[in-house]
C-alpha cells in the first residue's frame, strides 16, 4: 500500500510527535494541511508552496477537492494527465476530500437518498449523482495519497434522531466506500510506476454535537480497521467550545497508532490547540482565504491590512516572521497593494498566512519532540 504511521513521543497532553510514510514522500505530524481547492492552493504557485515556512521546507502535504474537480476539469481528463500530483506538478504528498461537505453545502440543490446524493452543479446548474462507489473511482482517478470515504455531513444545529440517522448514512456509505475502494484500488494512476503502492482510505466519524454520537460512529468505523480516522462535521457554525469537547471526546474512541485528522479547522491558535490534544492532520482555507481579504496571523495575533494606519507603517507584518514576505515587504506596502486591487496582494498575503500556519507547526513539533512521553 505504501502506508504507515509511526509515533514517536507522545507528551502529558496527549499531543504526538510523529511520522506518516506515503507514496509520495514523508509527512511530520502534526501537520497544517494547505487546501488546494481546484489543484491550485489560491494565489500560491507551487514552487513558493515548497518553500515558505520554516527551514525553506514547505508544505508537506496539499489537499484537493474532489467535487470541484470532477465538476471541473473532470476525473478522467485529470487520469488521462498521469494523475492530480502530475497533472498540478506538484511531486509531495496529497490527500482529497470525498466531496461529502460540498455536497453538503449545497443544501437547496441537492436529494439525498439511501444511495447516494442527486446535486446540482454551483457552475451551471447540470444535475450530477455521488454515490460512494463514484466517490472512490473520482479520487482513485485524481490519484492523491489519501482518499476519504463518502460521508454525509448533518446541519447544525440538528436533533439528536436527525444526527444519529444521518450517522447511519455516513456508516453504510463508509462500508460501500471501502468494499468499492478495494475492489478498485489498483486502477490509480501512478500504480505501476510506484510497484504497486495503492492510495489508502481513511473513514470520517460523525454524530454532529452529541458525544455519545460521536463515540458510536468512532466504535462502528473502528471496527472497519481503516488507515486512519478523520473528525468531520464541525467548524460548521457551533462555538468553540462546543468544537474542541467533540475532538476531544472522539479521540478518546480512535486508535493510537494510526493518525488522526480534524478536518476544515481553524484559525492558528486552534490548530496549536488540537494538535497539542493528539490531533496529527489539520486542514482549512482559512490562511489563503483570510490572506485574499487582508486579514494576516502575526505572534501578536490578527493583523487587517487594510486599516489607514499602517499607510507609512515601514515595518514588517511580523517582526518574529522570517517568511519572504516578512524580510522583504513593509506593511505600508502590503497595505497600498491591498487598497489598489493588486493580485500581488493576494499572493503576499496568503505566502505570508501560510508560512505562519507551517511555523506553528513546526514550532509544535518541536516542543513535542522534547516533551514528556507518557505510555
Amino acid at each position: 500500500m505504501g502506508f504507515s504511521f509511526e509515533v514517536d513521543r507522545t507528551a502529558e497532553g496527549g499531543g504526538r510527535r510523529g511520522r506518516l510514510r506515503l507514496p509520495h514522500g514523508v509527512v511530520e505530524t502534526p501537520v497544517f494541511m494547505p487546501v488546494g481547492t481546484a489543484a491550485s492552493v489560491k494565489a500560491v504557485p507551487q514552487s513558493l508552496l515548497e518553500e515558505v515556512g520554516a527551514g525553506g521546507k514547505g508544505a508537506q502535504i496539499i489537499l484537493a477537492n474532489t467535487y470541484h474537480l470532477y465538476l471541473r476539469p473532470g476525473h478522467e481528463l485529470v487520469r488521462r494527465m498521469g494523475g492530480v500530483h502530475r497533472f498540478m506538478s506538484w511531486e509531495r504528498p496529497m490527500l482529497t476530500d470525498s466531496g461529502g461537505f460540498q455536497v453538503f453545502s449545497l443544501s437547496k440543490l441537492r436529494k439525498i437518498t439511501p444511495d447516494g446524493v442527486e446535486f446540482r452543479s454551483h457552475l451551471d446548474g447540470s444535475k450530477h449523482f455521488f454515490s460512494p462507489e463514484h466517490s472512490m473511482d473520482v479520487q482513485i482517478a485524481l490519484g492523491a495519497d489519501i482518499a476519504m470515504v463518502f460521508d454525509e455531513c448533518v446541519e447544525t444545529p440538528a436533533t439528536w434522531e436527525r444526527t444519529r440517522e444521518s450517522m447511519g448514512l455516513t456508516h453504510a456509505w463508509a462500508q460501500r466506500s471501502k468494499d468499492h475502494f478495494e475492489a478498485t484500488k489498483h486502477l490509480v494512476p501512478w500504480f505501476e510506476e510506484t510497484d504497486g503502492k495503492t492510495q489508502s482510505l481513511f473513514g470520517i466519524v460523525q454524530g454532529g454535537m452529541y458525544a455519545d454520537l460521536r463515540k458510536e460512529s468512532a466504535e462502528r468505523l473502528v471496527e472497519m480497521d481503516l488507515p486512519g480516522y478523520a473528525i468531520g462535521g464541525l467548524a460548521v457554525g457551533e462555538p468553540r467550545e462546543v468544537t474542541r469537547e467533540m475532538i476531544a471526546r472522539t479521540l478518546e474512541h480512535l486508535p493510537k497508532d494510526k493518525p488522526r485528522y480534524v478536518m476544515g479547522v481553524g484559525y492558528p491558535d486552534e490548530i496549536e490547540e488540537y494538535a497539542r490534544m493528539g490531533v496529527d492532520m489539520m486542514d482549512c482555507v482559512l490562511p489563503t482565504r483570510a490572506g485574499r481579504h487582508g486579514l494576516l496571523f502575526t505572534s501578536e495575533g490578527r493583523l487587517n491590512i487594510k486599516k489607514k494606519e499602517y499607510a507609512e507603517d515601514q515595518g514588517p507584518i511580523d517582526a518574529t516572521c522570517g517568511c519572504m514576505v516578512c524580510r522583504r515587504y513593509t506593511r505600508a506596502y502590503l497595505r497600498h497593494l491591498f487598497a489598489s486591487g493588486e493580485p500581488l496582494s493576494a499572493v503576499l498575503n496568503s505566502v505570508h498566512n501560510i508560512a505562519f500556519y507551517l511555523d506553528t507547526m513546526e514550532r509544535v513539533r518541536a516542543e513535542l519532540a522534547r516533551g514528556n512521553v507518557t505510555s
